[in-house]
């Protein structure tokens, strides 16, 4: 029995420009956030004002508020982990290509203990370029990692790491370089 290699439905499908539109909007919504993620982040973002103040897409199950600076496709992390908090009370800065799971907690800033209502001043959390946030993982004030840091799932960041370090633990502690 002789079986064409390619159908000839899936070949003619190429040749209806009408459908490229759809083909290329479906393309891009669906890289790197899927269709239906990216439509209920939006309506939570936009309709139902939870994090609109944030200019990149947010899951709809996080929270994200303060001064919080992101380099480049930091966004997508932002838009796919969800149950995340980021407090960026005293500022934090995320570089380039940092990823992060779900559940994540950073939190940039502390309660004063004479007065409950006011944070206390501080550095801003500083994550370098490269790094994987593991998941239920928190950073916590005054905490700088370098490029290329893995911090393990459940860590507690408390204290600044170098780059390249694997740090895992509570508190966090290196486990290899």
């Amino acid at each position: 029995m002789n079986i064409p290699s390619k159908s000839p439905i899936r070949k003619n499908a190429k040749l209806r420009p009408w459908l490229w539109p759809i083909r290329l909007m479906c393309k891009s919504w669906r890289n790197p956030v899927p269709p239906g993620l990216w439509i209920i982040n939006k309506f939570y973002q936009n309709v139902l004002d939870i994090n609109n103040d944030v200019p990149w897409m947010v899951h709809f199950t996080s929270s994200v508020t303060g001064a919080i600076t992101i380099g480049k496709d930091v966004w997508k992390s932002f838009a796919l982990s969800g149950g995340c908090y980021m407090q960026g009370g005293n500022g934090i800065v995320i570089g380039d290509n940092t990823i992060f799971a779900q559940g994540v907690k950073i939190i940039s800033a502390n309660h004063d203990p004479l007065n409950y209502k006011v944070w206390l001043i501080e550095k801003p959390i500083i994550i370098g370029k490269n790094c994987w946030i593991g998941s239920n993982s928190v950073i916590l004030p005054n905490v700088e990692l370098g490029d290329n840091v893995i911090v393990g799932a459940g860590s507690i960041v408390t204290k600044s790491f170098p780059s390249g370090s694997t740090i895992v633990g509570n508190p966090a502690k290196i486990l290899s370089k």
